[in-house]
């Protein structure tokens, strides 16, 4: 169908298009007006805007449809937030209960079995994952009482204009809150634009003046108080459908979409079309499937209810898990849009930096520091690249698809306990995660990507016919952080060249493959001390070379404390290792030294679990949502097969001053830079 689209603000919509397809769109007055081809007019709700498409499908004979914000709407609030979902509607609008909408018919329908299914399913989804409408902000704590929730909405709120809704019905749906429950306390919650100021609300400081009557004012999400209410009440609010999702008595004031189906105690005599009746489930089709459109905000495509669901879940589990108030110390300027991105937290939530050696932080507030620091600030959020990071290196300013965020230790200090060692020492894995692992570990190998995933020809096998193992030995950036805290410092083995002098008195009969740090390779960062005399250690030093392929060639792979060792594991090579990264001593690794505190024998996929699905964060280089790991490996590739771009003159500038600063520096780079 061909839509005309007058209103500016709505043509200007992100992702309309997409919410709206498969319709055309023509955008704005001038070209609604003189396109001659138009079948309808497409106006926001019932707001005053809607005048003018009102008045021109009136004079050109159009039908007139109207579109408004669905009800499961997006994370946060307002133009900064566009909406995920929106509702369109050929006959009126859900919230005028003067006339029959198509939701009013959506609803009369009978469901088929498989619908029914669906419904059923979406509200169990629906209510694990805790949302509403909006969901960016902490949930309101209920009270320990036995409880009745009263909703109240913003003064002028349409819903309620059209909806047989005024103060008078918030006095009445208070006094019966009051009297049907005389022993319960009664919430009042606040609309969130309420308690911003924004707006006011229906009740007054003498109405609110009652010894049972708790305000909730803070502006939070209301699953918890939906979940523990006895019995809700409304006048139109939206909030009345979501506890009929988690199964509440909803007492309705005004006349909102869900009221007359006979699911709700009703104040109001219902319109003649809803007289029929209708359960939940069809209510819940009709409103979240047949009646709703979605766009999915990481690929920008129109998609079923279920996948946003899954994405604001998503979501929420992120924001609900980054602290309020945190002081990052010591992040240079280009990683802190990073920063932020990956420690968004729940509306209010506050981020500020600070230099290296600033103050502590005020009680009450996070610290966030990049890898183990020598004086922490505590508590602190210490940072680091994931293990599947990006298409570049990042001392080439490279920014990254994942970090991991630990409040323990990090992952690759051996000296205490990480989230990561925590988890992988504790966690009773299911049958379902081993077989989400390994299909994310079967995709990995099947694409070929690594760390850093750089191109580079593939390396062939020297020729030879005596059975010579090949063994290939990574090198490390020395002084890399994964060395320093992952190697005991009585450990003989604590450099690339100690590595492979051990390697080589421990199997003086095999070809030796070494291969330096790309950033050393690169001039990014400077080598060890004996690495020069690696010729007279290795049989072959190679500079370029994809690991990928190389995994796949060797015989086996020797580490001091290289993710190399992780990547071979996931290809099922032989690993020995030196020191002790994070995948040593669960069983699945050659190990030269011990863990006290490891020893539980993992399979491979519960270590792929722990370390690729559990223990990282994942961010969407389009739009910044979190995304689960198998969406960062779809951009991963994609990332990969595009054309490299060239690096711009300030990455250039600063990827130069980082040898500099070791020269000038020495081994205290490493403490100031970030």
């Amino acid at each position: 169908m061909r839509f005309g689209v007058p209103n500016p603000a709505m043509a200007r919509l992100p992702g309309l298009a997409e919410l709206l397809s498969p319709h055309t769109l023509v955008l704005g007055r001038r070209a609604c007006r003189r396109d001659p081809h138009l079948e309808a007019l497409l106006a926001w709700g019932r707001k005053p805007s809607a005048a003018w498409a009102e008045a021109e499908a009136r004079r050109r004979g159009l039908p007139l449809w109207r579109a408004e914000d669905g009800f499961l709407r997006s994370l946060g609030l307002g133009p900064e937030d566009p909406p995920l979902a929106l509702v369109l509607d050929d006959t009126g609008i859900y919230y005028d209960s003067t006339a029959p909408s198509r939701l009013d018919r959506l609803v009369a329908a009978d469901l088929s079995p498989e619908e029914r299914r669906r419904a059923v399913e979406l509200r169990q989804a629906w209510c694990a994952a805790r949302l509403s409408k909006y969901n960016g902000a902490r949930e309101s704590p209920p009270p320990d009482d036995d409880f009745v929730l009263v909703v109240d909405q913003t003064a002028g709120d349409l819903s309620l204009r059209w909806g047989a809704g005024d103060a008078e019905a918030f006095a009445a749906a208070l006094a019966a809150a009051l009297a049907d429950h005389p022993r319960h306390r009664v919430v009042v919650k606040q609309h969130p634009d309420v308690v911003a100021g924004r707006k006011h609300g229906h009740f007054s400081p003498a109405q609110l003046r009652h010894d049972r009557i708790i305000t909730m004012a803070d502006g939070g999400h209301p699953v918890a108080l939906l979940e523990r209410a006895t019995a809700v009440y409304v006048v139109t609010s939206q909030m009345g459908f979501e506890a009929l999702l988690w199964g509440r008595p909803v007492h309705c004031f005004g006349l909102p979409f869900y009221a007359g189906w006979g699911l709700t105690v009703d104040r109001r005599p219902p319109p003649a079309w809803r007289q029929g009746g209708a359960d939940l489930e069809r209510l819940v089709h009709g409103v979240l499937v047949g009646y709703s459109r979605y766009r999915d905000p990481v690929s920008g495509a129109a998609c079923g209810p279920e996948r946003l669901i899954e994405h604001l879940a998503l979501q929420r589990r992120h924001l609900l898990a980054v602290p309020t108030d945190l002081v990052a110390y010591g992040f240079r300027r280009w990683k802190r849009p990073v920063l932020r991105r990956f420690l968004r937290g729940p509306r209010g939530s506050r981020l500020r930096f600070r230099r290296l050696g600033a103050p502590a932080p005020a009680p009450g507030t996070m610290a966030v520091v990049w890898g183990r620091q020598a004086h922490l600030p505590a508590p602190s959020l210490q940072l680091e690249d994931g293990f599947l990071r990006s298409v570049g290196l990042g001392a080439n300013l490279i920014e990254p698809l994942s970090w991991v965020v630990d409040r323990s230790g990090i992952y690759y200090d051996c000296s205490a306990p990480s989230d990561l060692e925590r988890f992988l020492a504790g966690h009773g894995f299911a049958p379902e995660e081993r077989r989400r692992a390994g299909a994310l570990r079967e995709r990995i190998v099947a694409a070929g990507l690594t760390k850093y995933n750089l191109q580079a020809d593939p390396w062939r096998r020297p020729p030879m016919d005596d059975g010579r193992p090949v063994l290939l030995v990574p090198g490390q950036v020395p002084g890399d952080a994964s060395i320093r805290f992952g190697v005991p410092a009585d450990s003989a083995v604590r450099s690339n060249a100690d590595l492979l002098a051990a390697v080589r008195e421990s199997q003086p009969e095999a070809y030796l493959l070494y291969k330096p740090h790309p950033d050393v390779v690169a001039g990014l960062r400077h080598g060890g001390a004996g690495e020069r005399h690696c010729p007279g250690l290795a049989d072959e030093v190679l500079l370029h070379g994809a690991m990928d392929h190389l995994l796949g060639v060797v015989d086996a792979v020797h580490v001091l404390t290289s993710l190399t060792g992780f990547e071979a594991l996931l290809r099922q090579r032989p690993v020995h290792v030196h020191g002790l990264p994070f995948y040593a001593g669960w069983g699945l690794t050659q190990d030269s030294l011990r863990c006290g505190r490891r020893g539980r024998a993992l399979q491979l996929d519960e270590l792929v679990f722990g370390a690729l699905i559990h223990y990282p964060i994942y961010v969407c280089r389009r739009s910044g949502d979190h995304i689960p790991p198998e969406l960062a490996l779809d951009q991963l590739l994609d990332w990969r097969s595009q054309p490299a771009q060239p690096l711009g003159l300030r990455r250039r500038l600063l990827r130069r001053w980082r040898p500099l600063q070791e020269r000038l520096f020495g081994d205290r780079f490493s403490s100031r830079s970030r």
